[in-house]
């Protein structure tokens, strides 16, 4: 049988506490960077397609 440590002093879960705070607030800052950087492609591809079209637009008026 798989043995559970549960401490009666409820002191040792403080360094955990702390631990998993660090973790979900890095993780909370890194999905937001990401988000962030999403939309800034998202805008980058944007002007891209419309530079395209434009070009198109261009050489097929020429001929």
């Amino acid at each position: 049988m798989l043995y559970l440590y549960f401490p009666e002093d409820k002191s040792e879960y403080i360094p955990a506490l702390i631990s998993f705070a660090i973790f979900l607030i890095f993780c909370i800052l890194t999905f937001r960077w990401i988000i962030k950087y999403s939309k800034k492609e998202e805008l980058r591809t944007k002007e891209l397609e419309e530079q395209i079209k434009q070009n198109l637009d261009e050489t097929g008026r020429k001929r």
